[in-house]
This record gives C-alpha cells, structure tokens and sequence, in this order.
C-alpha cells in the first residue's frame, strides 16, 4: 500500500516558532536574572539598613547606661536578657534572616551577639513585599506585551520574507526546460540569499539552453546521416526483390534484408521520437485502427519464425482506435512481438487485442518467476538498459511514460510470459 508523502512544515511556521522559543527563553533568562539580582540587592539594604541601627543603638547604649530603645516604623529591638523573646525567634542563628513571620508578620530580622546579650533587631517589611509583588505583576505583564508585540512584528517580517522566497519559488515552478531565453529576476528589496538563488538557476538555464542546442543539432544530424543511407538500402533491395528469374534463395535473403531495414527504419524513427518533448510527440498522432494494423505487424515478423516450430495465433482483434504516431504504435508492438519471438523455441504465440486497447502477447518461451518480474519492473522503474537481448522493453516503457500508456508483465503459470501493453483509446 502507497503512503501518503509527510506533510513538510512550512518554513513561516518553523521561523515563527523557533523564534518565539528564543523570545520566551529569553524573558524567562531576564526574569530569572530580575528575580535574583532584585533578592540579592534587597538583602544588602536589609543588611545595611538593620546593621545600621543596631550599631547606633550599641553606639548609645555604650555611652549612656540610660538609654532605652523606643520601637517606631514598624521596627523592634528584643532583648534575650531582658525576657524570651518571640518563639519564632529562638531558634534563629547570628546573622541575617529574611522573610521570617514574627507574631503573624512578615519581617526581616538581625541577629547578633553583644555585651548586653543576644539582641535581634526585627523590621516589618509586609508593605514593602507588597508594592514588590506589584511591581512584579507589572513588569510581568510588560514583559509579556513585549513578547507579544515582537511576536506580531515577526509575523510581519517573517511573513515578507517568506513571500519573496515563495515568489522565487513560483518563478522556478514557471520554467519550462524547452523555453530559451528565460531567467530569474530578484527585486531590488531582495536578500543575498536570493539573489545567489536566482544567479544559480539562471547559470543552470544558460547551461540547459547550450544542451538543448547541442540535443537539437545531433537529433538533426542523425536523423539524416541515419535514415539516408537506411533509404538506399531498401531502395536497393526493393528493386532486387522486382527483378525476374531471381532464385528462390536469393529472393528470401533480399526480401529479409528489406523487412530488416524496415525494422531499423521505425526503430531510428522510435530513438529520435524519444528524444523529443511529449507535447510535440501529440501533435503529430493520428487515428489507428489497431485492428487492421495489428495483422500486418505479425505478418512483418512471420520470418522471424524461420527455423522454429514456432506458430504466431491471432486470436480476437475487438475493433479499437488510438491516437498515435503510426510509426511509433507499430515500433511499439514489433518490439515486444519479436522478443516474445527470440525468447521462444517452439509451441504457439498468442496475440490477442481487447475492446479498451490492450495488445496481449502470450509467448511459449521460458517463463519468468515473480522474482524475476519484480526485478524488471524495478530496472525499468530506476531506467537502467538490460544486459544484451534487446532493448525492447526499456523501449517501451519510454513510450508507456511519454503517452500514458501501459506495460505489464507477468509470468505465464503453463510456462512462457504474459505482455499486456495498454494504449489509451481515442475519444
């Protein structure tokens, strides 16, 4: 079973995405950076502001027994020997301690060891954590606006240069290989990348106009320097074969050489169409009666036969047009016919056309597994030529890819191998 291609992403898409990755790592990385920095500063003003007045107060305390700390804004001195202080502060060690709730508020507390004693300097810092959590939010929700807004601005810009590199791209899909003269064109608003895009498509043109020129000289060439001294030939042979008191064997050598140079004629004519586009190959069809031509095409390969208890049957011939070059639907059978010939000893050699077009050949010959079937078709698939005997099928299945048409094979379970080729109806 066939499956489906996998849909590839778009590159808009993969570039977006990739994208927005990076912007969200980011805010995360600056946030993380925020939050710890924001930490860090906040503990030295803690550090400073606490350290700050538990000097001034040992400052005082040292020159006047006298005096008393008096709490205000929200900040207040306890005193281990002046009575056990609050239970949450008992277990805390010298040093400073945030975010410590004390009496059910959170507060920032300084502990220290002095000559009075274990003292711990405790500041209310409720309103502060508050505005701090504010001002999170709000950086929070800018940080988060700006994700969006660049987010949109890559759209935009994303969205730019993805169409330019689609519009290449429908330039590129607009070539046509057989067309000379035509090239790229980058805009003056186009990246670099673009434009070594375009000048390597427009140096591959250059090259495939000098090949078209060179494939256009040679087919010219060869179509002449082939066919002309093929012609003089069967020339020679046709007045041969009408001369008379020509002996019997001499006639049936001459009349081969002709049906020969015959057969090289339409497989000259076959090569060169080969090497044509398919469209003009259309152009020049016809409508063919396959038959009345089939008949004739087994009566030109009967000689073939010589030497072979080999019989050619013409079984049912249901009466079916195509659309075609003559030369080439005849070509196309004859090939397939004489190899279904070469590869048979004796027996009987069927040949049967079918109401939708089908040609079948059934041969006598050797057979094939389904191994050896597959492996054909996978040859044919991947275009390689056979090893000797021919070049019949690949041939064909040339023809099968310029005219839709279709070759199949298989072995034939009484021995021997099954060809159907398919041509398409006329309309």
């Amino acid at each position: 079973m066939a499956t489906e291609p996998r849909r590839r992403p778009r590159l808009k898409n993969r570039l977006l995405f990739w994208l927005l990755v990076y912007l969200t790592l980011l805010s995360l990385a600056l946030v993380v950076a925020g939050l710890v920095l924001n930490e860090h500063a906040e503990r030295m003003v803690w550090r400073s502001l606490l350290n700050t007045e538990m000097n001034h107060y040992l400052q005082r305390s040292a020159e006047d027994s006298g005096y008393h700390w008096h709490d205000a804004d929200g900040m207040r001195l306890f005193h281990w020997n002046e009575g056990p202080p609050p239970e949450e502060l008992a277990p805390l060690a010298p040093g400073l301690h945030d975010d410590v709730w004390v009496e059910g508020i959170l507060c920032v507390v300084l502990v220290r060891d002095s000559a009075q004693g274990r003292l711990a300097l405790v500041l209310d810092i409720t309103e502060f954590e508050d505005l701090e959590a504010s001002i999170g939010l709000r950086v929070m929700a800018l940080i988060l606006g700006v994700v969006v807004l660049l987010g949109v601005l890559l759209v935009l810009v994303i969205g730019r240069a993805v169409r330019s590199l689609a519009t290449l791209a429908d330039d590129i899909a607009r070539l046509h290989p057989e067309r000379g003269g035509q090239r790229i064109e980058v805009g003056p608003g186009d990246c670099h990348e673009q434009q070594v895009i375009a000048d390597a498509f427009n140096a591959y043109l250059q090259r495939n106009e000098r090949f078209l020129e060179r494939e256009r000289a040679f087919i010219d060439s060869a179509s002449h320097e082939l066919r002309t001294p093929i012609a003089a030939i069967a020339g020679a042979a046709q007045l041969v074969v009408q001369q008379e008191g020509l002996p019997k064997s001499a006639y049936e050598q001459v009349r081969r050489v002709l049906s020969t140079t015959r057969h090289v004629e339409r497989l000259i004519a076959l090569l060169l169409t080969l090497a044509k586009d398919p469209k003009r190959l259309a152009d020049a069809a016809e409508r063919v009666p396959l038959h009345e031509l089939l008949p004739e095409i087994v009566n030109d390969h009967h000689y073939l036969t010589g030497g072979k208890q080999l019989e050619i049957r013409l079984d049912a011939l249901a009466e079916c047009e195509v659309d075609a070059p003559p030369g080439i639907v005849r070509a196309a059978i004859g090939n397939l016919l004489r190899n279904a010939i070469e590869h048979s000893d004796g027996g009987t050699l069927h040949v049967r056309l079918d109401a939708d077009a089908s040609v079948t050949i059934s041969d006598p010959g050797h057979g094939m597994n389904p191994e050896e079937v597959a492996r054909i078709y996978s040859r044919l698939a991947r275009g390689e030529s056979r090893d000797g005997g021919g070049i019949g099928l690949d041939l064909i299945a040339r023809l099968c890819e310029h005219f839709g048409w279709r070759l199949d094979i298989d072995g034939n379970p009484d021995g021997g191998t099954v060809v159907h080729l398919r041509f398409r109806p006329a309309g």
